[in-house]
């Protein structure tokens, strides 16, 4: 049997469960832990990195308002939210050259989503071949690119456009 050593993640397997909810904490506190992944912060909204990503530049995007659900969002949540979106696709197309994206939300528990409390979208980019044998044999996904690497990149992007 192989193994694939990630030390890394002992961190949070043998690390209490943060209190609160982890957009509301990166929004309210730009000092806590998390929000070194924090790539852009626009009106009504926050633009972070997903700390276990499926590929580099996974993000998430999420509104400001704690709400678990998208339609309980108002019409102007759900606008800030989407222009905060539409502007990461942006800023990763140019900045990562991805040949496409996934773009969705897991509301609820029951649909997977890891926060449920707080309605978010994920923004994978997605490179032809990014699915090798790795995921398919070893259940194991490969990620080019350090999350810091990544953030201090889509920062500068975001500032800069």
């Amino acid at each position: 049997m192989k193994r694939l050593w990630a030390p890394w993640r002992m961190e949070y397997i043998t690390g209490e469960p943060k209190a609160g909810c982890l957009f509301c904490r990166v929004l309210e506190n730009p000092d806590d832990p998390d929000a070194d992944l924090v790539v852009w912060r626009p009106q009504g909204a926050v633009v972070m990195l997903n700390k276990f990503p499926y590929n580099a530049g996974h993000v998430m995007v999420a509104p400001a308002a704690h709400c678990g659900e998208l339609d309980a969002l108002d019409d102007i949540q759900t606008a800030d939210l989407m222009r905060a979106t539409k502007r990461a696709i942006t800023v990763l197309r140019e900045e990562l050259k991805p040949e496409g994206f996934n773009i969705g939300a897991n509301t609820g528990r029951a649909a997977g989503a890891g926060i449920p409390d707080h309605v978010h979208l994920h923004v994978v980019p997605r490179w032809n071949g990014d699915t090798n044998f790795m995921p398919v044999l070893a259940e194991v996904k490969i990620v080019n690119e350090h999350l810091l690497q990544t953030a201090a990149k889509l920062r500068k992007a975001f500032a800069s456009s």
